[in-house]
């Protein structure tokens, strides 16, 4: 500090070592009375402008390093290799494997054409997966989750409600997504979000909008909007409740792709209803009543259109943000019959390797298996509620079996399935055994 003739107070600043006039407190922000340490505004300014242009060339480095990785990405993740994979896990719904196989793909590739200085820019091609309960959209989902190289995060729709109502936070998504990529946020600015039950979040009155508040439904649409066309989202960290003093992080979910798939009960009447009034001309292209052929669900399905979205309760702008609509078809006996056998976790295969921990050889009979099936399509559950059938069979012969270490074979017959019978249970004799018995009788 020192003072000239007409008495006006300086300092040093420790940094340009400049005499600073000290005219304001903003003349000289960082002083120690003490030490005579001291920064002058403008060296605080040149700090911060350094701190930040490091910071971008950090991001630059590692978008680089994300970027040059892609072809490697790109080359291990094309339709055709991400369709077989779905193949020995998901029966059937080859169609709605090629959706997401061709989705994903181009996901990819979309982030390499952005690093691109052209004026071609492509939008993201969000997707809306529909069908029945326990058709494998979850399962698709999980399963293709495993494979990719990038984060990948469910979340339950029907858990989000509108901001400030009980219940959880759009942002909640964006913030599983964050974990997933645990804690990348360049990784997770290009991961995929899947938004189960979606159909659960739909208007309650339909295409009108309605008097009442509707805190889980239209407001989270909105709210969601916000995502899918690319925005920051801000969150805290998980469990931490939100205040303004609680720190947070900010994602911009512009190149993050969105999935939303739910069983959209009821939408297939909407579908045949827009069918018919289209139908019911009059001429000789008018239908007779009471000659009209039923239409199965899955025809009706495959005819959805944006219209029929709208009367079920999804807001215009929405669908506007989900351009390609993926339907998958219903599982008949058939097809739950192999999903009992063939897929590499098919639920008989899983319950083979439990048994054979106890020494015992399983086996299901042929008519087993189709009463499974059978039950299953009675139930109206689909394929989820195929393993929680074979468990109700074999509870007890699980519970009886540990008790003995012999070497048995369980075999579960049709009665098993439908009256609660008893497994037929045989001891197989070891090779030992039987040499012993045959040298004592001889």
């Amino acid at each position: 500090m020192s003072k000239n003739a007409k008495n006006d107070l300086y300092h040093v600043c420790s940094f340009c070592k400049r005499n600073i006039k000290i005219t304001s407190q903003y003349d000289l922000p960082i002083y120690d009375p003490q030490t005579g340490f001291a920064i002058c505004k403008d060296c605080i300014k040149e700090i911060y402008q350094l701190i930040v242009d490091n910071e971008a060339e950090n991001e630059k480095k590692v978008r680089a390093k994300f970027i040059d990785n892609l072809d490697m990405v790109l080359d291990k993740n094309r339709p055709h290799i991400i369709k077989k994979y779905l193949d020995e896990y998901i029966i059937n719904q080859d169609h709605a494997k090629k959706i997401l196989s061709v989705a994903v793909y181009n996901h990819y590739k979309r982030m390499k054409c952005m690093d691109k200085n052209d004026n071609v820019e492509i939008e993201k091609s969000n997707v809306i997966m529909m069908g029945p309960s326990g058709c494998g959209k979850t399962a698709m989902l999980s399963h293709l989750a495993k494979m990719l190289d990038i984060p990948f995060a469910v979340t339950d729709a029907s858990s989000l409600t509108e901001a400030g109502f009980v219940g959880a936070d759009v942002e909640v998504a964006v913030r599983n997504l964050y974990y997933a990529a645990n804690k990348n946020v360049e990784k997770t600015e290009h991961g995929i979000i899947y938004l189960d039950e979606f159909d659960k979040i739909a208007r309650k009155s339909g295409e009108n909008n309605s008097i009442t508040a509707d805190p889980g439904h239209e407001g989270v649409q909105q709210a969601l909007l916000k995502m899918l066309e690319g925005s920051t989202v801000e969150f805290t960290a998980r469990g931490q409740r939100k205040h303004p003093e609680a720190p947070t992080t900010k994602i911009n979910t512009t190149n993050i792709l969105f999935i939303v798939g739910g069983a959209f009960v009821g939408i297939e009447k909407l579908i045949e209803k827009r069918l018919k009034k289209n139908d019911s001309l009059i001429g000789f292209g008018a239908q007779i009543k009471g000659k009209e052929k039923k239409t199965s669900y899955d025809d009706l399905i495959k005819k959805v259109t944006p219209e029929d979205l709208m009367k079920f309760g999804i807001i215009p702008e929405i669908i506007g943000r989900l351009p390609i609509i993926c339907t998958l078809e219903t599982l008949d006996e058939n097809a739950l019959l192999r999903i009992l056998t063939e897929p590499k976790n098919a639920p008989v295969k899983q319950y083979e390797k439990l048994m054979a921990v106890d020494n015992v050889q399983l086996e299901f009979t042929r008519e087993a298996l189709k009463a499974v099936a059978q039950k299953a399509i009675a139930r109206k559950t689909g394929a989820r509620s195929l393993k929680g059938i074979l468990e109700e069979s074999m509870l007890d012969i699980m519970y009886e079996l540990p008790k003995s270490q012999e070497h048995r074979k369980v075999t579960v017959t049709a009665d098993c399935i439908e009256k609660k019978a008893k497994p037929k249970v045989e001891i197989i004799e070891e090779p030992e055994q039987i040499e012993e018995k045959n040298n004592f009788a001889g």
